[in-house]
């Protein structure tokens, strides 16, 4: 793996030569950055190549900011057979609007539009046309698409693989150098053990060395109930401790960019863990799903299910694939973030404040 590192090495200079020039033609206005002074736009990105959580936690900007104000969503749909902007309905899948926007549509109510496009400034006008009473839009994976900017720029980066212990392509995995993290106002540091000691928090703060304007707060994942596939929302589940404490045997399907946090999660709590990866935003075939069938009836055990992330789910939906899984244990478990001690006060402070000045900005005028 050294050796590969040190052959890639002069492509990953040359990457963050042409990379760094961007960047510097968009901070020298070269390159035009669009904003909207009215409209409280929220970026959720990152550094490095997917993995950092950007769903949840765009989730849950959502649900804290719906309770009062109308917001939306904007991604740009990866993996998606479609093209351009996209508003998307009860009929949607993820082939039309890619996986995360499809969760979205699935979690929030018709309420919270939910829309696509690899354009954002055009997808944020048109929300804009047809919602003119959108107080805040929350943008999915923008941090590198600079043709727009956000009033908030927040930035994840994952503790199990910091930004600031990477490289950049593809001698590791950061799409642009670490020096990209000073265009974040929040950085919020992931994916964090449920016990968290202050001087780890100590020691992370300084080596991400935020500026005076920077905050940084901590997220751990809580991970939910196990949902049987395609059951609707709302209806009542076993704990997934039930499965857990009779000794389950899991074939586990990811097409995620990390699954090494859930792997860790079950391998010391089921009987048996089986793991079948694929590529981040993978679109399934019916020949992995006959593979998936194969490895769970392999199984020496009555106590026996398939397992898959929410992302995941979104793909199987497709009526060739729900026929390729049907007669067999499906669940899916759905993940939210918590913060750490106080960080979950003073984030939801920080974020609601700045939504708020938006808005009582548009209603004087």
């Amino acid at each position: 793996m050294k050796f590969l590192r040190i052959l890639a090495w002069p492509v990953s200079l040359l990457y963050g030569v042409v990379v760094w020039l961007r960047n510097k033609l968009f901070d020298l206005g070269v390159f035009k950055s669009t904003t909207f002074p009215d409209l409280a736009l929220i970026g959720v990105g990152n550094l490095t190549a997917g993995g950092t959580g950007k769903t949840p936690h765009v989730e849950y900007l959502v649900r804290l900011l719906m309770v009062n104000l109308k917001v939306a969503t904007l991604s740009r749909g990866y993996g998606r057979n479609t093209r351009g902007f996209i508003l998307s309905d009860a009929h949607s899948d993820a082939s039309q609007i890619g996986d995360e926007p499809m969760q979205f549509r699935r979690r929030f109510p018709e309420s919270v539009p939910v829309a696509v496009d690899g354009r954002r400034v055009r997808g944020v006008k048109l929300l804009r046309e047809k919602f003119p009473e959108l107080q805040a839009i929350v943008l999915d994976d923008v941090y590198q698409h600079r043709r727009i900017k956000p009033g908030l720029q927040i930035l994840l980066t994952d503790y199990n693989r910091p930004f600031y212990e990477d490289h950049l392509l593809p001698t590791g995995l950061l799409r642009e150098s670490k020096a990209g993290m000073k265009r974040a106002d929040i950085v919020i540091v992931t994916k964090t053990p449920a016990l968290f000691s202050p001087l780890e928090r100590k020691r992370i703060i300084r080596e991400i060395n935020p500026a005076s304007w920077q905050q940084v707060y901590f997220s751990t994942i809580r991970y939910g109930q196990l949902v049987p596939f395609g059951a609707k929302p709302g209806k009542a589940l076993l704990s997934k401790e039930y499965y857990f404490e009779r000794g389950y045997s899991i074939v586990l399907l990811t097409g995620i960019a990390n699954s090494s946090v859930l792997e860790y999660e079950l391998r010391d709590k089921v009987k048996e863990l089986v793991t079948l990866r694929f590529a981040d935003h993978h679109a399934y075939t019916l020949a992995d799903l006959q593979q998936l069938r194969k490895l769970y009836h392999n199984l020496q055990t009555e106590n026996k299910l398939i397992l898959t992330t929410e992302k995941d789910a979104m793909r199987l939906l497709r009526p060739e694939l729900l026929a390729a899984v049907e007669g067999l244990p499906v669940f899916y478990i759905p993940i939210e973030v918590e913060f750490h001690d106080k960080d979950a006060e003073n984030f939801n402070k920080q974020i609601t404040d700045y939504v708020r000045s938006y808005y009582q900005q548009r209603k004087a005028h």
